[in-house]
């Protein structure tokens, strides 16, 4: 990819806040840099909102929120359609703008903008299917009816692992419910946030719908709009730690709240699985978007008769992986998000080997610039190393083997997290006690990816509450309301 298209995709940026249809700078001119991954180079300075401008986006929601709850579902609908399309026509300029401020390699990125659209497209045909009932009441002198209504102005905290995606996988819904909002991106990943900003707007959202904040304070500019009374209802997308702390500022407001918390996948290989099929399906389970996915399969736990041959093929599949900047031809690995990120995966890998793993491959950081590591795999993973409870977030597969059914389910479940779980067995009866014993929000049965636009994403414990995607996706955006009518 030439250095001038790289220039060309991001000075197409509108690096500003967006609020009430209307693209403005932060209060003081205020910037943060956004960085190239693969050089830890600056791509573009955005703005670094304050306060002020957060409540001033707020403010703009809240403006809208009436207006936007009468217009009518199809009209709703048909917005969402037409930036589907806008976004399918413009996913090669899309996907490397990801690709250079996120670092995964663009096949990667085009995988993103295809998920992340269809969001929009599942979205705006769930906007006309909103509907209540009408019903006797049991003793026949009343009537009982229920609606749905828009909950209000919407709150989205969203990661930059998945910066297109996990936006239009909350703007989606909201707008075909008929609520307005405030996004605040990740700051390390906000270009593609604000692109998606453009988008909506040529595809004709009215102004103050969508406001977007842009600020490396998240926590000095968002507890303003959390403890808001306006404001009606809250979701997030990252880690647990910070999920709680903004579920207890959640509380004052009584808010709507959905929480996409982390993970700690396991992924469960037993002795009567195609080995074959597991390893392809733990390649896509742990290397989907480098490995940095609340998704990825965190532990393999595997049968102790099969380990060492799933080892040793999962060893020879991520030796051919290659590494490098992901706007190249053939690469399959890109950096990782920041150095912060690079090093925690280091920390993990050398506590496990410090406590007796075996490394098959990888293990280290190469030399040069860029925040890369490493594809790893590692054995004999004793179950007090790090990474058996930490998310690891990175390009590390640790194998653990386990002896009986009932071991395996044990150890799947010995985490605070569940959001998701793969299995591999030929063995049906096996598969149903697995999946129905599996503490976890959702189950991939002899395939390695779960994400579904038209599936319901999320989890339980402390990997959050709360469904995206899915007929239930849009329910998270609506209240119920009953009538009784006298006759």
């Amino acid at each position: 990819m030439s250095e001038s298209r790289e220039k060309e995709v991001v000075a197409a940026v509108h690096p500003q806040l967006f609020i009430g249809g209307h693209w403005r700078d932060a209060e003081g001119g205020r910037t943060f840099a956004v960085e190239d991954p693969s050089t830890g180079r600056t791509l573009v300075e955005v703005a670094d909102a304050s306060v002020a401008d957060g409540k001033a986006a707020l403010d703009a929601a809240v403006a809208a929120q009436a207006d936007w709850a009468a217009t009518p579902p199809r009209d709703r609908g048909e917005i969402l359609r037409k930036a589907f399309e806008i976004i399918t026509e413009r996913a090669d300029e899309l996907a490397l703008l990801m690709t250079l401020e996120m670092g995964k390699p663009i096949k990667e990125a085009k995988a993103e903008i295809a998920y992340g659209s269809e969001f929009f497209r599942w979205f705006s045909e769930e906007a006309v299917r909103i509907a209540g009932r009408y019903s006797v009441a049991p003793n026949g002198a009343t009537r009982l009816l229920t609606l749905k209504q828009p909950v209000g102005p919407c709150l989205m905290i969203t990661p930059w692992n998945f910066p297109l995606a996990m936006g239009t996988r909350k703007i989606g819904p909201a707008i075909a419910a008929g609520c307005t909002m405030v996004v605040k991106p990740a700051a390390l990943t906000p270009l593609s946030m604000l692109r998606l900003g453009d988008i909506l707007t040529e595809a004709g959202l009215p102004e103050g719908v969508l406001n977007i904040v842009t600020t490396r304070s998240t926590g000095e500019v968002m507890e303003p709009l959390i403890r808001d009374p306006r404001l009606r209802k809250l979701t997030f997308t990252g880690s647990t730690e910070v999920g709680r702390t903004l579920v207890e500022q959640s509380a004052e407001g009584l808010l709507r709240v959905s929480m996409e918390l982390g993970g700690n996948a396991p992924f469960l290989v037993f002795e009567d699985a195609d080995i074959d099929k597991a390893v392809d399906g733990a390649m896509l389970a742990k290397m989907r978007n480098i490995g940095e996915a609340c998704t990825a399969a965190n532990r393999f736990i595997v049968h102790e008769s099969v380990a060492e041959e799933f080892g040793s093929k999962l060893t020879e599949k991520m030796q051919a992986l290659a590494v490098g900047r992901g706007t190249e031809d053939g690469i399959d690995v890109g950096p990782l998000v920041e150095a912060k990120q690079r090093d925690k995966v280091a920390e993990l890998v050398d506590d496990a080997v410090g406590k007796g793993a075996t490394v098959l491959t990888g293990g280290s950081a190469p030399e040069g610039e860029g925040y890369y590591y490493t594809p790893t795999v590692l054995s004999d993973v004793p179950l007090g190393a790090r990474l058996a409870k930490e998310e690891i977030f990175g390009p590390v597969a640790p194998i653990f083997t386990f002896t009986e059914e009932a071991d395996a389910l044990r150890m799947a479940n010995d985490t605070e997290f569940g959001l998701v779980a793969y299995a591999f067995t030929s063995d049906f009866s096996r598969a149903v006690r697995v999946y129905e014993g599996l503490e976890t929000g959702m189950v991939g049965l002899n395939q390695g990816i779960v994400s579904n636009p038209a599936a319901p994403f999320g989890g339980v414990k402390a990997s959050g509450f709360g469904r995206e995607g899915g007929a239930e996706g849009i329910e998270e955006y609506l209240e119920t309301k009953y009538v009784g009518i006298a006759l």
